[in-house]
């Protein structure tokens, strides 16, 4: 028997992607979370072209580009001298090169535009509050008056469902902690240009901007190493926090000290990942986004991949009559792919936070590389088009 109705629990950007994905294809959808309200919290994000791919099939562009900026480049620059190193084109070049746009907007605002599009899918069932949102498929059904063929595990790193899952990874924190805060356009520095995604590196730490125009300001990360903090999503930070991000940023460009020092609002990020292991349970149980795979942000692609994740299982799944085959062949491709881009975020990490002559090293190599053959190494990556 094909797949008729699915139960997702998580309503985050993988829950609510998939349930999109399933129902273009004819499939149900109960979609399960915790939380009484989704509330608009969380941090910017980047869409790269292999997931803005997938929103637009699902007609989604238009409510991301009144929301997103598609920013001219990506440039790297020294966190001391505020030198550019490198530069990715992107805007333009980015829709010409890899068939859709780059852009960057506040995580709340794609979640919004998931939300009302699942909303107004009569094949969706949206239930907030969900006290049984932690259970498999054998549960009774939703309102969607089908009973789950498959539950899809797309509650977060940390997924209450992943321990059903026998051989899955395992949340751990990452050694990284990043510090997330807006500035208004007004209150910014010159050095930071609004058409730019920009990454300002250093030893052990590097600082991303990109702006926000919803917010009318720039959305500001600060990534360094730094033990765990606990296991809380968000925090707001402690004397020794801020005496921690002090030390780390200690010699790097007086405008971005200053920068930091009047950081208002800021919000302490623990990074953590999920270890390398299965996703599906062989039975009726699959995990995707954050809770198969989290993800550190040094390549930018945690959304991305919970993004393809939900287009690659509904088409892996969808009128097929072996579902656990589906399944395994789905976890086998797309946990390549992943892996993937695991390892160009440790490269990313390894060549950000370069010291002495590593970094010298780095930048000179950099040098001498034009951006259109910058961008051609994010072919593989960009260009990628997820099966439909």
């Amino acid at each position: 028997m094909s797949l008729r109705a699915a139960r997702i629990v998580g309503a985050g950007i993988a829950g609510l992607t998939a349930a999109l994905c399933f129902a273009r294809r004819g499939i149900a959808c109960d979609v399960f979370e915790q939380a009484e309200m989704l509330e608009e919290v969380g941090a910017g994000l980047q869409l790269s072209p292999n997931a803005s791919r997938i929103l637009q099939r699902l007609g989604l562009l238009p409510e991301l580009e009144e929301r997103w900026n598609e920013p001219e480049r990506v440039t790297l620059a020294s966190g001391f001298l505020l030198k550019p190193i490198a530069a990715v084109p992107l805007g333009k070049d980015a829709r010409r090169r890899w068939g859709a746009p780059y852009g960057v907007l506040h995580r709340a605002s794609l979640q919004r535009v998931l939300l009302d599009a699942v909303r107004s899918e009569p094949l969706c069932n949206l239930v907030l509050g969900s006290k049984s949102a932690g259970k498999r498929a054998s549960a009774p059904g939703g309102r969607t008056g089908h009973r789950a063929d498959l539950t899809i595990g797309a509650d977060g790193v940390w997924s209450s469902l992943r321990q059903a899952v026998p051989g899955a990874g395992r949340e751990r924190f990452s050694g990284n902690v990043a510090w997330r805060f807006m500035l208004p356009f007004r209150e910014a520095p010159d050095f930071l240009d609004a058409n730019v995604v920009s990454a300002f590196l250093g030893p052990r730490a590097h600082l991303v901007v990109y702006p926000l125009t919803q917010f009318d300001a720039f959305n500001i990360v600060a990534i360094h190493q730094a033990s765990s903090p606990g296991g809380s999503w968000s925090s707001e930070p402690d004397a020794a926090s801020q005496a921690r991000l002090r030390a780390v940023f200690s010699g790097w460009n007086e405008a971005i000290l200053d920068m930091l020092e009047r950081a208002a609002s800021p919000r302490v990020w623990p990074l953590h990942e999920c270890g390398d292991g299965r996703w599906f349970d062989g039975h009726d149980l699959v995990l995707i986004g954050d809770a198969a795979h989290a993800m550190t942000p040094f390549a930018a692609q945690g959304a991305a991949m919970a993004i393809e994740d939900a287009a690659e299982l509904a088409a892996a799944t969808a009128g097929t009559t072996d579902m656990p085959s589906a399944i395994r062949e789905f976890e086998t491709h797309r946990r390549a792919r992943v892996n993937r881009v695991r390892s160009r975020a440790a490269f990313n990490r390894f060549a950000y936070h370069a010291r002495g002559p590593l970094a010298f090293g780095r930048d000179l190599v950099l040098s001498f590389r034009r951006p259109e053959d910058l961008a051609s190494d994010f072919d593989w990556l960009y260009g990628y088009t997820a099966a439909d």
